[in-house]
């Protein structure tokens, strides 16, 4: 007798899926009309946006040659370690991005030329490292994000034995974490 039934109840469905819905005409139900002249499309004004100068920040900064953070060297006179006028600018502009990027570190590097001993040499480059870290402290870079070190005259930027080669290599080198 069950299967009876189910053979009943599987014959219904088949019969109810082959049976054609009515006509909308003969519901009363009314369709939509879907022909492209009749389809409306409404498009937005959009108001065009000219893009503003985007200023570089971070470590992008660094690299720009047009940026003063690209520049890293600050020159000093025959055996002095005071920091020039024409430096401070420059100094301000690194002592910000410090301020600005606190995990952010920089190697300052102090360098002589050849004159005077070895030792001298050593001592001065450390008193200039000494005198940029001091004053970029001052500018709001914290003592933790740099290193001051001297290289006496073990590096020089010039080879030369003359007074213009002296001036090259009388210099602080500022460095950043990457960079050494």
């Amino acid at each position: 007798m069950s299967k009876i039934f189910l053979i009943a109840v599987a014959s219904l469905m088949l019969a109810a899926c082959g049976s054609q819905p009515p006509a909308p005409e003969q519901t009363g139900a009314k369709v939509e009309e879907r022909t492209p002249a009749a389809v409306k499309v409404e498009v937005p004004q959009v108001k065009p946006v000219t893009p503003e100068p985007v200023e570089l920040t971070g470590m992008a900064a660094l690299r720009d040659p047009k940026n003063i953070l690209s520049k890293r060297s600050v020159y000093f006179d025959y055996d002095q370690y005071s920091i020039k006028d024409e430096f401070k600018p420059l100094l301000e502009a690194h002592g910000s991005f410090l301020a600005a990027n606190p995990k952010v570190k920089m190697l300052i590097q102090g360098n002589a030329d050849e004159r005077g001993s070895r030792e001298y040499n050593l001592a001065l480059g450390q008193k200039r490292a000494d005198a940029v870290k001091k004053m970029l402290s001052l500018l709001g870079a914290k003592d933790e994000q740099m290193e001051s070190v001297s290289l006496g005259e073990e590096k020089p930027r010039n080879p030369g034995h003359d007074d213009a080669a002296w001036a090259e290599n009388r210099r602080d080198d500022m460095l950043y974490t990457g960079e050494y």
